[in-house]
C-alpha cells in the first residue's frame, strides 16, 4: 500500500517513517509538513493511506481529512487523545496517540489493510457489473447471505457495523465508510455519522428523526440537507 505522512513536526514524521520501514505491505511515497502540499500530491499520485496529524498550523488534520479522496484511507496521529471521537467523524480508520509503539502501529495497519481489501472488492464488483441482489458478510465465524432489500438500516459502531433486518441483527467487523461505498446510492443513504438507511423501508420521518418500523433513527445535521434535497424533494407530491 502506498502511503504518505502529513505532520508539521519533523521528529514525528521521522518516527512514523521508521515504523513504516518496519512494517510489511507499506511503501512511503512522501512526507509533508502541511496540508497544502499534501493535497497537491494526492491530486497527482495514487495514495492508499495517509498518516495525518491533527494539530497543524493553517488547515488542521480534521479539516483536511474531509477533502481527502474517499478511496484513500486515513489514520490520525496526534499527541491529544481528546480528538479520538472527532477522528471517527472524519472517517479515520484508526487513531494513534504519540509516541506510537510498533505493536499499536501494526494493529492499525492490519485494520487499514482489511478495509482496503474490502474497498478493492467493492470496486471489482462494480466494474464487472454484478447483478446479484445479495452479498455475503462474515460474522460469528460464518458467512451470512444478506439480501439488499432485507436491510432496514445499517448502524456503525466504531470498528463494526450492525446490519438490521426485520428478522435479525448481523454484526461484522467493518467501518461504516467502507460498507457505504459498496451500497447502491439510489437505495441507501447515510443520514448521520452512525446510520445508513434503506429509503424503501422508511415508514415516516420529520426534520430530526426517521422512523422504520419501530426504530427511531436520528438525522445528523451534516447529512440533513442531502437527505431532503436528494431523496425527499424529488418524491414530494405538490398540493
Amino acid at each position: 500500500m502506498n502511503c504518505i505522512i502529513v505532520d508539521d513536526e519533523p521528529l514525528a514524521r521521522e518516527a512514523i517513517a521508521r515504523l513504516i520501514e518496519q512494517t510489511e505491505n507499506l511503501t512511503l511515497l512522501n512526507s509533508f509538513s502541511g496540508a497544502k502540499h499534501a493535497a497537491n500530491f494526492l491530486e497527482e499520485n495514487d495514495v492508499d493511506l495517509v498518516f495525518l496529524d491533527i494539530e497543524m498550523p493553517g488547515i488542521n488534520g480534521l479539516e483536511f481529512s474531509k477533502t481527502i479522496p474517499k478511496q484513500t484511507l486515513i489514520v490520525f496521529t496526534t499527541a491529544y487523545s481528546q480528538y479520538a471521537l472527532d477522528s471517527y467523524d472524519g472517517y479515520a480508520i484508526d487513531y494513534l496517540v504519540k509516541p506510537v509503539k510498533l505493536s499499536r502501529f501494526e494493529k492499525a495497519v492490519s485494520k487499514v489493510i482489511f478495509c482496503h481489501n474490502l474497498l478493492k472488492a467493492g470496486q471489482m464488483s462494480q466494474n464487472t457489473e454484478i447483478s446479484e441482489n445479495y452479498f455475503f458478510v462474515k460474522a460469528d465465524r460464518r458467512f451470512f447471505k444478506v439480501y439488499f432489500d432485507d436491510i432496514l438500516f445499517i448502524e456503525g459502531l466504531k470498528d463494526y457495523v450492525v446490519l438490521h433486518t426485520a428478522e435479525q441483527k448481523i454484526v461484522t467487523a467493518m467501518n461504516i465508510k467502507t460498507i457505504y461505498a459498496q451500497m447502491a446510492r439510489n437505495i441507501f443513504v447515510r443520514i448521520s455519522k452512525s446510520f445508513i438507511i434503506n429509503i424503501n423501508k422508511i415508514t415516516s420521518f420529520d426534520n430530526n428523526t426517521i422512523y422504520i418500523l419501530h426504530h427511531e433513527i436520528p438525522v445528523g445535521n451534516v447529512y440533513r440537507n442531502h437527505f431532503f434535497d436528494e431523496f425527499v424533494e424529488k418524491r414530494l407530491l405538490g398540493r
